[in-house]
């Protein structure tokens, strides 16, 4: 996603440029340890559930908490204990916390006025912005004039106007309706594309990590747990909450061959050739569900189990299925008509070998 043209940064050189970090914040009895590392125009999202550390993580880069231990270098300067007023960090708040009192032209101008730029001065600029956001005829307008979206592109032009060497994002999108989420991601897309620092995103909505970061972080518990891009992460995932994030069924256990057998399971035939601790995951779509155990058929993963529930997943049924190896199928409304799917309803679940996807563990 990181645009092909940009310039290279004026500070620092090839081995300190970006963002260094190792982030210890020690907090009651929570603990958040996690390492970040980008370089300048990459987008960087941290991944997880509510509780996991990603707020904590971003307010201890923006300065807001301070670090217990560990580390923070932004294009090889130390940040550790420098006031948050100082650092070259832009933030765009989850509430977008534009000043009500003022217009959407002076919000923007607010950070370069801070920086000592010259109020004509730092208005054109702000104007500039606008314009670049598409909202040079809101100029005049204050914040509850404003749509969730235009409100949200005020706050980024904010932070962009002060030129920052890191760009902080906590749930950018959160605020907004489904419709104009979509319309505002995609904005948002192309002017992180744009931004030749480095920009960390915080997120619990996989979509948009998958949209706008070129490397995505995983945390739960207050430590990583899986990094890479999306693709990979997507692809391999290492826990049951990123597989569930991703719409896959997934377990663990030790493969011989091409039988993996799940840890208090039953064995799971893939196509992959592995040995030793492994996955192995699957779409529900991949799942063929029976009233009655099938014959003749070509599938080799046949399980008994018993419907947990049923809910509307997109245009499909999602069905939960407990028993010898639990999962997840999707299915069509009048294939769940037809099979007479009800909690508590008997059923067998078959899984080709090749809809399987195994690897190291």
């Amino acid at each position: 996603m990181t645009s092909p043209d940009k310039a290279a940064p004026a500070t620092g050189g090839p081995e300190t440029d970006g963002l260094d970090a190792r982030l210890v914040v020690d907090r009651g009895g929570f603990r958040l340890d996690v390492t970040l590392t980008a370089a300048p125009g990459e987008v960087l999202a941290l991944l997880g559930p509510n509780g996991a550390g990603k707020t904590t993580a971003l307010r201890a880069l923006a300065g807001l908490t301070p670090l217990t231990a560990g580390h923070l270098r932004l294009d090889g300067a130390a940040l550790d204990g420098t006031p948050p007023e100082t650092r070259p960090v832009g933030v765009v708040f989850q509430d977008y916390l534009l000043f009500p009192h003022l217009s959407a032209l002076d919000n923007v101008a607010f950070g370069p006025r801070c920086q000592g730029v010259p109020k004509a001065r730092a208005r054109a600029e702000a104007a500039a912005w606008l314009e670049r956001m598409g909202l040079a005829e809101h100029a005049a307008a204050r914040p509850r004039r404003l749509s969730g979206g235009q409100a949200q592109r005020v706050a980024l032009a904010r932070a962009l106007a002060t030129r920052p060497r890191l760009l902080l994002l906590d749930e950018p999108l959160a605020a907004l309706d489904a419709r104009t989420r979509l319309e505002v991601r995609s904005r948002l897309r192309r002017h992180l594309a744009d931004f030749e620092a480095v920009a960390v995103l915080v997120t619990h909505d996989p979509l948009d990590a998958m949209v706008l970061a070129d490397r995505l972080v995983v945390i739960e518990h207050g430590g990583s747990v899986q990094e890479g891009t999306p693709a990979e992460i997507a692809r391999r995932p290492r826990t049951d909450y990123i597989a569930h994030l991703v719409g896959l069924n997934l377990y663990r256990g030790r493969a011989e061959g091409h039988t993996v057998r799940i840890d208090g399971g039953p064995a799971i035939t893939t196509t992959e050739k592995l040995s030793g601790p492994a996955f192995v995951a699957f779409p529900p779509g991949a799942v063929t569900l029976h009233r009655d155990r099938p014959t003749g058929s070509s599938a080799r993963n046949l399980w008994q189990g018993r419907v947990a529930g049923l809910e509307s997943h997109g245009d499909q049924i999602r069905v939960d299925v407990t028993g010898e190896l639990p999962l997840a199928a999707d299915l069509t409304a009048v294939a769940t008509a037809e099979l007479g799917l009800h909690p508590g309803a008997e059923v067998w679940a078959t899984v080709k070998a090749a809809q399987t996807h195994a690897y190291p563990a």
